[in-house]
């Protein structure tokens, strides 16, 4: 197992309000990639709260069987993690209304378990092509799912940026999970808005597939973002599996 992560502030923001962890114990691997919201600086408070309970929560996990248990970790710590945040913005005006997307997958040698909140995305490169696994929690998406606006339409929408749901600002949040089969040479990439706003799916598929260092494709998307404006910050995970079956070491 291959894996590589970047965050960057991007060419605009002051702050990086992003925050990404990739973790490793004998159960598997566990990335997350958060994309905080919140005014005078609470989304970082946020995203990385996020970040951190889900590392504590990650340590203590011994195993996964099988889908369904990843499934049902997911669930509960998401719970968890959703109340941690909400309780903290709650007792800490200046954090009053904070949260954070999330996206994040369960990697097991035989299986992979995503679960998300908001417009944070994962995608699969495989032998049929490169897809987006995980649908967008926001306003746009639900009105090009209706039909009432195209996908086109919605990538100048005045209102692109409205969230459906998100990590800790209400005191219960609901979690979409899917598992899929991750086979030999299979890519995963998660990500926050600030990639996938300004990177097409073709670039991103073009670009994965280059026989290049994890880090030097990671790098060439970040720099193709900033380039295509870089108004906000961006944020990826890139997980590929190799012949060693082995959980490889993730780098910071």
């Amino acid at each position: 197992m291959d894996t590589f992560y970047l965050s960057d502030r991007g060419r605009v923001r002051q702050h990086n309000e992003d925050c990404v962890g990739v973790f490793e114990n004998e159960a598997g691997v566990l990335a997350i990639v958060a994309d905080g919201m919140g005014g005078h600086l609470a989304g970082d408070v946020a995203s990385q709260m996020t970040i951190s309970t889900f590392k504590g929560l990650w340590e203590q996990v011994k195993h996964i069987d099988s889908p369904k248990d990843a499934e049902a970790w997911f669930i509960e710590k998401v719970s968890e993690v959703n109340k941690a945040v909400y309780d903290h913005s709650l007792s800490n005006p200046e954090c009053q209304g904070m949260g954070t997307t999330i996206v994040g997958v369960i990697i097991t040698p035989s299986f992979a378990t995503i679960g998300h909140i908001g417009d944070s995305r994962c995608y699969l490169l495989n032998h049929s092509g490169y897809k987006q696994v995980t649908q967008d929690h926001s306003l746009v998406n639900e009105l090009v799912r209706s039909g009432q606006i195209s996908k086109e339409d919605a990538e100048h929408h005045p209102r692109k940026n409205v969230l459906l749901r998100a990590l800790g600002t209400e005191q219960t949040v609901e979690l979409d999970l899917s598992t899929i089969e991750f086979e030999q040479d299979n890519v995963l990439l998660l990500c926050s808005d600030g990639l996938s706003n300004k990177v097409s799916d073709e670039e991103m598929q073009e670009e994965l597939l280059k026989s290049h260092s994890l880090p030097e494709i990671a790098n060439s998307l970040v720099k193709s973002a900033n380039d295509n404006g870089g108004e906000d910050n961006i944020s990826l995970v890139i997980i590929k599996k190799t012949a060693n079956l082995e959980l490889g070491e993730a780098p910071c």
